[in-house]
């Protein structure tokens, strides 16, 4: 595995192509990382498109969970403990989680994923990509050096491994006997190994919350699976003595008193999860036949995206965007698109006609 100075992302023997070079020009340049989501740039690219807009850039539930009605005190005092734990307590019985002090509750994972490379002494980090770009640049901002490795064979005398699993955007899973015996590694030399849940809690994996471990964090992002990206709202899971250095770095009120509220409420409801589990599952493959039938090969996905490249990939991207809808594409590999699922049958309908 090579190796660069600390702040900077190496590419290694990377598998997917070009999108680990792009993760390493970003990084490097200080450039932000692009994202999925920015319906402004949208309409930069294509200022005739009609609205609304259909936006199928990112992962995220398109059918949210019903927000329950809040209190006004939600919104005038500030979060107490009985709150905090309150949330804790229901993160942990949908994570599998035993002990609610292995749960962390951040304002959006994306603080998580900043934070927790400012918790570690300066080392030798590699990622498995190509996946979620910010994961190398945060490690990278703070001063760590940062390979980009293709398995987990390569990852050599890294200090610190991060793997997203199921990965995004290609949907790649990894076995959880095989993070397990990774983590063991790691912390038996002191290291740590990063696992970001993100898109396991509508997909049939086993996931690592049910087995924490020494030297062992799962990030989960709540948003994401219940539709509600803009409360704001994520975890960390880990054993107490890497859960509380993590809880003490975010500081008091972390995660605001509406966010609290929602979140206990839809992570205590089991029973909304099966069934979106259920009616995002149908909808990946029934994207899956559309992109098929436009010629598409499908490398891989969730039920909350999917990836497929096609010949005419760049030309596909500007016929979507013109007729408004904007779909996730990568600079370095033009032919490969990453669709979001449809909210509702006009957003299947609309989707359908340009991709035929």
């Amino acid at each position: 595995m090579g190796e660069g100075g600390p702040g900077h992302v190496v590419s290694v023997r990377a598998r997917g192509p070009g999108v680990q070079d792009s993760i390493t020009r970003e990084t490097i340049a200080g450039e932000p990382v692009l994202h999925g989501g920015d319906l402004d740039a949208a309409r930069r690219l294509f200022p005739e498109a009609p609205e609304p807009w259909i936006d199928l850039s990112t992962g995220i539930n398109p059918v949210p969970y019903p927000c329950p009605v809040l209190e006004a005190s939600a919104f005038r005092r500030l979060p107490s403990a009985a709150d905090v734990a309150g949330l804790r307590r229901a993160a942990a019985g949908a994570y599998g989680v035993v002990d609610p002090d292995c749960v962390v509750a951040a304002p959006g994972t994306q603080i998580l994923i900043e934070t927790l490379p400012r918790l570690r002494p300066r080392g030798l980090v590699a990622v498995l990509g190509p996946t979620y770009a910010e994961h190398a640049a945060a490690w990278a901002r703070a001063g760590h050096a940062v390979a980009t490795v293709a398995a987990i064979a390569e990852i050599g005398g890294a200090d610190v491994v991060v793997v997203v699993n199921p990965n995004n955007p290609d949907g790649r899973t990894w076995e959880a006997s095989t993070l397990r015996a990774l983590a063991r590694d790691l912390a038996g030399r002191g290291g740590l190994l990063v696992v970001d849940e993100a898109f396991a809690d509508l997909e049939p994996v086993e996931t690592l919350g049910r087995a924490l471990a020494p030297g062992l964090v799962v990030l989960r992002s709540f948003g994401k699976t219940y539709g509600l990206a803009g409360i704001r709202l994520g975890f960390a899971l880990a054993e107490p003595s890497l859960a509380s250095p993590i809880a003490e770095a975010l500081g008091p009120w972390a995660v605001s008193g509406p966010a609290l509220a929602i979140g206990r409420a839809a992570l205590s409801d089991a029973d909304w999860r099966r069934e979106a589990a259920f009616a995002r599952a149908a909808d990946a493959v029934r994207l899956d036949r559309m992109i098929l039938r436009a010629g598409g090969t499908v490398i891989g996905g969730t039920c909350l995206f999917r990836t497929a490249d096609f010949s005419n990939g760049a030309d596909l991207f500007a016929r979507l965007g013109a007729a408004g809808i904007y779909v996730r594409r990568f600079a370095a590999v033009p032919r490969r698109l990453r669709f979001g699922m449809p909210a509702d049958r006009g957003e299947w309908c609309r989707l359908s006609r340009v991709l035929r």
